[in-house]
């Protein structure tokens, strides 16, 4: 047998490794499982990616009563219903409205939040009180709502609107009328009296709180010279409300001074269109016959507005149509 010679078994070895190498490329002969871990550094996720939405807003004046329009000059509120989502929401942080299209350079008025009622709906948010152009003119002015959520999503809802009437009310007749059964030129149960402006009257200008339904009245008819007169007062006949005197253009309705509504069958009030017709209860004291017809006269009082603030005109209006005796 031969036997190797170390100079042979060397060069063998060095080629057994060369192949090894070399067989090894693009192969793993070692894993790794070690992990660690740094507690300085964490990830999070926002719940709430949206920006708040207005879903109601309102522009009315400071006077409350009817809202959605106003006048050149006169003061208003803006009311606003803001609700933000997300799982769960973050909150609404601030509301901010831009008006500067009805008053200059007021482009983001603050919002205070709260429980507001205006024209029978409750809102969340309101402005301080915001004074209008002077020179504002009549027509459509729209406006923006920018809410922000406490995350800093943030959004602007343009195109709400609001009405300019820089038109002031005024009567435009009078009458009244025999009820059902009733005898012509004396006044009873059920017998009325219209006043017609040239535009619908807030009703809340004629009596806080009232929207304009039906609601108990107390009238007063007194004699007096040259003419009877014709007055509306409040349910508990302490205050005389703001419709003015009505001159009857003649006597002999009452003999002295007559309640309607005081006591029994309470005498009403309520508001259509541009109409308040107040219907008369039970009389309390003398009624007469009135025999000599005449025209009546109604001077109205400037405390009524319309749904925009204008005070109304304070011309004296006479009843249209013939000559008759009332009620």
């Amino acid at each position: 047998m031969r036997r190797r010679t170390p100079l042979i078994a060397a060069a063998a070895a060095v080629c057994f490794l060369l192949g090894a190498a070399a067989g090894g490329v693009g192969s793993t002969f070692g894993r790794f499982s070690a992990t660690t871990s740094n507690a300085g550094d964490s990830f999070a996720a926002a719940t709430d990616w949206v920006a708040p939405t207005v879903s109601a807003t309102i522009i009315a004046k400071t006077a409350g009563g009817t809202p959605g329009a106003i006048h050149k000059g006169g003061t208003y509120f803006v009311y606003a219903n803001v609700s933000d989502t997300g799982n769960p929401a973050s909150g609404v942080a601030s509301v901010t409205a831009n008006v500067s299209t009805i008053s200059s350079g007021q482009t983001a008025v603050s919002f205070s939040a709260g429980s507001f009622t205006i024209g029978g709906v409750t809102y969340g948010y309101r402005t301080s009180s915001i004074t209008a152009d002077a020179n504002l003119g009549a027509g459509t002015a729209t406006y923006a709502v920018t809410s922000t959520d406490v995350a800093g999503n943030s959004g602007t809802q343009t195109g709400f609107t609001v009405t300019v009437d820089n038109t002031a009310p005024a009567g435009s007749d009078v009458q009244t009328a025999n009820g059902a059964g009733g005898t012509a030129g004396r006044a009873e149960l059920g017998d009325g009296l219209t006043f017609t402006y040239t535009e619908a009257i807030d009703p809340n200008s004629v009596l806080a709180g009232w929207t304009g339904t039906s609601t108990n009245v107390v009238v007063r008819i007194i004699q007096g010279v040259p003419h009877d007169t014709f007055q509306v007062w409040n349910a508990t006949n302490t205050s005389q409300l703001p419709l003015g005197t009505v001159d009857l253009g003649g006597t002999g309705y009452v003999l002295g001074t007559v309640t309607f509504g005081a006591s029994g069958t309470p005498s009403t009030m309520v508001r259509s269109g541009s109409t308040i017709t107040i219907t008369l209860g039970a009389a309390s004291g003398t009624v007469l016959l009135a025999a000599v017809p005449g025209t009546i006269s109604w001077p109205p009082s400037s405390t009524p507005t319309d749904a925009a603030g204008n005070a109304c005109a304070t011309t004296t209006v006479s009843e249209t149509g013939a000559l008759d005796v009332e009620f």
